[in-house]
């Protein structure tokens, strides 16, 4: 059984950087692609990077190119979600995905294993 367990989240302020780790268990990194996704409060998780399965490729929605890095460590299996120039609208849960893809997705419903998700609060 695959598990992820999300840390890192905490609360920060606006343009300070933070780095979020997934720690995969229960299946081999280099098996799964990665991603990672925020949600807000009564709205859909919504995607927020993605890493192929050696680490090559990746993938980042608009609003956080160029700030956000995603990154993979298939040794440790750790993800990790490095994140810069923190704004407000940054903050949320924040939750690791992975799936056995050969392709790099951004839709929440292609990934099948999910983690608890971590909390970053982003003070302006």
């Amino acid at each position: 059984q695959v598990r992820l367990v999300e840390s890192g989240g905490r609360l920060v302020q606006a343009g300070d950087s933070l780095r979020l780790s997934c720690l995969v268990s229960g299946r081999s990194l280099t098996e799964l692609i990665l991603g990672w996704f925020r949600q807000l409060p009564g709205k859909e998780r919504e995607f927020i990077a993605a890493v192929d399965r050696g680490g090559g490729r990746t993938l980042y929605a608009d609003p956080v190119k160029g700030r956000f890095i995603i990154s993979r460590d298939n040794v440790k299996n750790t993800a990790y979600l490095q994140m810069n120039s923190l704004k407000s609208e940054d903050a949320g849960v924040y939750f690791c995905a992975a799936d056995r893809h050969f392709v790099l997705q951004s839709s929440g419903a292609q990934y099948e294993h999910w983690g608890q998700g971590t909390q970053v609060t982003v003070s302006s």
